[in-house]
């Protein structure tokens, strides 16, 4: 396996294991932590929890049937809008030890090389 394709299956491990990760108990853990930090509604922050992972559901799914260079800048504009997002609820993300935010910098790099060699070829 050439690193390109490594890189791209990475990719869609990453999203489908966020759909995964957000899930796997219903979306308790994200609402909770949302409605900790933002005081929002029980039903507001699910629904940001279930957008957000419709968002990545849909990412991860065109990344494994249509990857190129399209599918890697809406999945970069996700990231981006997803980091806006997340920063201005629960800026204190940016601090978590496990690089709940920070790790997007790196996927945005990687979004950015595989475009850039999707739009070549």
């Amino acid at each position: 396996m050439t690193s390109p394709r490594i890189a791209h299956a990475s990719l869609v491990l990453l999203w489908w294991g966020t759909v995964a990760a957000s899930l796997h108990d219903g979306g308790a853990a994200g609402i909770a932590l949302l409605q900790q930090a933002t005081g929002i509604s029980t039903g507001a922050a699910r629904a940001i929890v279930l957008l957000g992972c419709a968002w990545d559901a849909a990412i991860g799914l065109l990344l494994l049937l249509r990857p190129g260079a399209l599918t890697y800048r809406l999945a970069a504009l996700g990231v981006v809008g997803m980091t806006i997002i997340a920063t201005a609820l629960m800026p204190a993300l940016w601090l978590d030890p496990f690089g709940a935010l920070l790790k997007n910098l790196p996927t945005l790099a990687l979004l950015a090389l595989l475009g850039e060699k999707g739009a070549r070829t």
